[in-house]
Order: C-alpha cells, then sequence, then structure tokens
C-alpha cells in the first residue's frame, strides 16, 4: 500500500511501514505525516490480523528529522520563528506519536541508517531498537537553535539517565550504534546486511507471540514511570486479570505441562 511518502506492507501478522522519501533521507514533512497517520488507519482495519509492526526508511537513512524544506516542512521552520516553529508538533507530530504509544501490538522499529532529530524519536518508540552497524541516533535540534522536541526529553532519560540525555541534546553530536547499545538506548546491532534478515526474524516471532499479553505488557512500561509503587501494583493486577482470562493463557499453560511449544492465536 503506498501512501505520501510512506509504503505499508503485511508480512502473515507483521506490518511493514516504510519512511520512504529517499531524495531528502526520509525527512518528515507534512505530507508524511499524513501518510503516516493513513497507514496506521489502515493497520487499525486490520486489527486482528496484524500482531506486530515494524518501522524502518527506504534507502540509506532510518529518518534524518524533520524537512526543513519547503512549505510543508515537518516543523514549518522555513517560514521563520515565534509559534511557527513548533506549530506541527501539537498538530501532526504528538497525534502520531500518542497513536504508536496506545498501539495493540509490540512496534520493532528497523533503524538502517541515521536517526536524526524527530527521526530519532521515531526510532526510540519502539518495543525492541534494532540498529545496523553504520546507524547512528543525533539529536540535532541545536544545530539550528531548537529545542528537542516529538518526546526525546521524556524517553531520552528514562533510557539513558539525564547527564547522557543533556550531553546528546547540548553538544549535537552523532551517537554510534554500537555506543548507542553500550548505552543501553537501543536493543540490537547487527552487520548492515544481516539487520532486516534479524528484523523480521525478532517480529515473526513477536507476532505469533499472546498478542494481548504483549500489548498489555507494553502499556505496563509506558504507564510505569508516571506511577507511583502502588498505582504499578494495582495497574500488575488490573492486566493480569485481562491476561489470565484468555484463551492464549489457556494454550500457554496447556503446552507447558505437555511440554510443547505453544499455538497462541492473539485471543
Amino acid at each position: 500500500m503506498q501512501f505520501k511518502h510512506v509504503t505499508l506492507d503485511f508480512d502473515g501478522a507483521v506490518a511493514i511501514l516504510k519512511l520512504d522519501h529517499q531524495e531528502v533521507m526520509n525527512a518528515v514533512s507534512i505530507d508524511m505525516l499524513g501518510g503516516l497517520g493513513e497507514a496506521l488507519d489502515a493497520i487499525e482495519e486490520k486489527r486482528a490480523e496484524v500482531r506486530c509492526l515494524v518501522i524502518t526508511g527506504a534507502g540509506r537513512a532510518f529518518c534524518t528529522g524533520a524537512n526543513l524544506q519547503g512549505r510543508n516542512s515537518g516543523n514549518n521552520m522555513s517560514q521563520g520563528g515565534g509559534k511557527g516553529a513548533g506549530a506541527a508538533l501539537e498538530t501532526a507530530f504528538h497525534p502520531f506519536l500518542r497513536r504508536l504509544r496506545r498501539l495493540h501490538c509490540p512496534i520493532v522499529t528497523s533503524v538502517n541508517g541515521p536517526a536524526a532529530g524527530a527521526g530519532m524519536s521515531f526510532a526510540l518508540m519502539g518495543d525492541m531498537i534494532l540498529c545496523a552497524k553504520s546507524s547512528y541516533f543525533l539529536q540535532a535540534f541545536r544545530r539550528i537553535g531548537l529545542v528537542p522536541d516529538c518526546g526525546s526529553t521524556w524517553l531520552l532519560p528514562r533510557l539513558v539517565g539525564k547527564a547522557r540525555s543533556v550531553e546528546l541534546s547540548l553538544l549535537g553530536e552523532k551517537l554510534p550504534a554500537d555506543k548507542a547499545l553500550e548505552w543501553g538506548l537501543v536493543n540490537r546491532v547487527y552487520e548492515d546486511a544481516e539487520l532486516w534478515t534479524e528484523t523480521m526474524k525478532l517480529a515473526h516471532d513477536l507476532a505469533n507471540g499472546p498478542t494481548i499479553a504483549l500489548s498489555l505488557i507494553r502499556k505496563m512500561y509506558w504507564d510505569s514511570p508516571e506511577n507511583s509503587f502502588e498505582e504499578q501494583l494495582n495497574l500488575e493486577f488490573e492486566c493480569q486479570r485481562v491476561a489470565g482470562s484468555t484463551d492464549d493463557f489457556k494454550e500457554g499453560v496447556g503446552a507447558f505441562l505437555e511440554k510443547r511449544p505453544a499455538q497462541f492465536k492473539g485471543k
């Protein structure tokens, strides 16, 4: 399926969303954000069938941040400062990020090249973040006199701590994939030629899992930083009640007792 600067394909229960504006290294424009929204609509329409989402970039980049060229530029920054510099955040970027947070299935981001600015935030929205060895991350905002956005000031401290988050943002230096792995920012790094094979292997493993439980796991970890200990205990209790009522729980226990692989159906 083709949308504006976005393609969406399905490989069994895995949806593959690809940022595809290679002329600008997949920089995000208002048009692309519209395409991303339409792609998520299509995924929602197949909610019962889609059990994992992979997000990656076409060509040699994952996403190099907001597109600063032309009237459809991501933050409308080509029109000057003031309100225009952040106007698109609440109307276009934030709705997309919120939808990713609430998605019903696990997200794997396959970082095949540079992930800068908003593109870095998109990459960090993955529940599992896989990187090509040649890829890198960049908090590019200070290079054009702006502040980090798209949730990066929330995501980064929780992933790598305040000191490293501030360093990345104040200095605007590239963070290579291997260093990102060392810092705990990403899950796995592969040789460039191996990334896609390993991405799809992991995506299908997740898609074959107990989808309802995996969705609840996503919710619990997203909500955890904002909850007190008591609130998190209550959330665990509520989510466990839901997971324990599923057919997949019965199948998982039966498979364990019968010493066979579980055949989860996402129900």
